[in-house]
């Protein structure tokens, strides 16, 4: 009878409000950023992968790495019903290689290669105006991008686990094997 009523008084939100509180003080600290979604631009809040294993991986578009969006896509595909998500935060921090807006890199990210993985809008992953989650990724490694495909694996607690250098690729095997022993724990 009370959500009829708050309902009808057009109030439904407040009944969400314990569970929203309820979340983010559950929510892994790395993760509890919101961040605009690539190909819309809508805020999300990480918090919702709380649980998951995370790989956080800086990108660009006109990289000699960029071809790892295949391998990242492949892997996203083969490992996320198991709990892995890909994040993918462009950035044009290194050599200028990501200067499209959201809309052309949203496009050429699914145009060109399929990507299916959550992507976040461009930000910077390193300097004065590093984004909130890079800079708490960088504070638990101790190890900043220093390139463009840069990757960071977090557990399902939010502890994160170890950084890899962009040539690391996706398919690399010390990657897969500490990946699939996070998705086992």
């Amino acid at each position: 009878m009370m959500k009829k009523w708050l309902l009808a008084l057009g109030l439904m939100q407040f009944l969400a409000v314990p569970a929203m509180a309820e979340d983010a003080a559950s929510c892994p600290a790395v993760l509890n950023h919101s961040f605009n979604r690539l190909q819309d631009d809508v805020p999300q809040n990480l918090c919702q992968y709380k649980g998951k294993v995370a790989l956080v991986v800086n990108t660009a578009s006109y990289c000699g790495f960029t071809k790892q969006y295949e391998g990242l896509e492949k892997l996203y595909a083969r490992l996320q019903d198991k709990g892995l998500v890909i994040l993918g935060f462009p950035s044009n921090d290194f050599g200028k290689q990501e200067p499209g807006n959201s809309k052309e890199i949203a496009d050429f990210c699914f145009n060109t290669y399929g990507v299916k993985f959550p992507m976040f809008a461009k930000s910077s992953v390193s300097g004065k105006d590093i984004n909130p989650l890079y800079a708490e990724l960088v504070k638990a490694t101790g190890t900043t991008p220093k390139w463009n495909f840069y990757k960071y694996l977090i557990d399902r607690n939010g502890k994160v686990l170890h950084a890899y250098s962009s040539v690391t690729t996706p398919d690399d095997k010390k990657l897969v094997s500490d990946i699939e022993k996070a998705l086992a724990q």
